[in-house]
C-alpha cells in the first residue's frame, strides 16, 4: 500500500523532468544544431544520467523536441489566409512558414544532421503537410500550378526548400532578411505552369 501511494508523485516527477529536458533540448538546439546531451542536461539543470533515463539517444531528443515545435508551427500556419490567386497565396505561406522557421532557428538543422530523412519528412505529416497538399492541389486544378508533376511531389519541393533555406541561413550563405523571399522565388519557378501564370505575378510582384 505505501509504495502505491508513492507511484504517483514519482510519474509527476518523471513527466515534470520530461518536459524541463524537451525544454532545454528546444533551447539549445535553436542556438547550436550540435549541441550535445552534456549540454541539454546543463541547460536543464540535470544529470545525463537523467536525461538517458527518459531518451535513450540524442536522436530521440532531438526527434520529441522537432515535433513539438512542429505542432506549434502548425497552430501559427493555420491563420495563414490561402484564398485568392494561387500565386500570391503561396507567397504568403513562405513568408508566414520562414517566420516560424527562422523562431525554431537551429533545430530545424538539428532535425537534418540527428534523423533519417524518412522521418524528418514523416515530422511534418499531418494538419501540417495536408494544408500545403489542399493548397497545391487547389493551385493545380485551377491551372496555376504545373499539373504535369504529382502534388506530392510539389509538397515535398515546399519542405525541402524551406529547410534549404535554414541549412543555408545557418551556414552563413544566405542573409536570414532573404529567405523567405529567395524560397518563395525559387518556388514559383519550380510550381511554374507550362501557360505562365506565376510568371507574370512574378514580374507583377517585382514591379511593385
Amino acid at each position: 500500500m505505501a509504495a502505491s501511494k508513492q507511484s504517483p508523485p514519482r510519474r509527476a516527477d518523471a513527466r515534470r523532468n520530461i518536459e524541463t529536458i524537451v525544454e532545454a533540448a528546444e533551447r539549445c538546439l535553436v542556438r547550436d544544431p550540435d549541441a550535445s546531451m552534456s549540454d541539454i542536461a546543463k541547460e536543464a539543470g540535470l544529470g545525463r544520467i537523467t536525461i538517458y533515463g527518459h531518451f535513450k539517444t540524442r536522436a530521440e531528443l532531438v526527434e520529441v523536441a522537432a515535433r513539438r515545435v512542429l505542432a506549434d508551427a502548425n497552430a501559427l500556419l493555420g491563420g495563414v489566409d490561402l484564398r485568392g490567386d494561387p500565386a500570391e497565396a503561396l507567397r504568403r505561406l513562405v513568408q508566414a512558414s520562414w517566420e516560424v522557421t527562422a523562431r525554431s532557428g537551429s533545430l530545424v538543422v538539428a532535425a537534418e544532421r540527428a534523423l533519417p530523412p524518412q522521418v524528418v519528412r514523416q515530422l511534418h505529416a499531418g494538419e501540417l503537410e495536408e494544408r500545403v497538399r489542399r493548397f497545391v492541389a487547389r493551385g493545380q486544378r485551377e491551372r496555376a500550378f504545373r499539373s504535369d508533376l504529382s502534388t506530392a511531389w510539389l509538397v515535398t519541393l515546399f519542405h525541402a526548400t524551406l529547410h534549404a533555406a535554414a541549412s543555408e541561413v545557418h551556414a552563413g550563405r544566405l542573409d536570414g532578411s532573404d529567405a523567405a523571399e529567395t524560397a518563395t522565388s525559387t518556388l514559383l519557378a519550380a510550381y511554374q505552369s507550362p501557360s505562365g501564370p506565376l510568371r507574370r505575378a512574378r514580374r507583377s510582384s517585382k514591379g511593385a
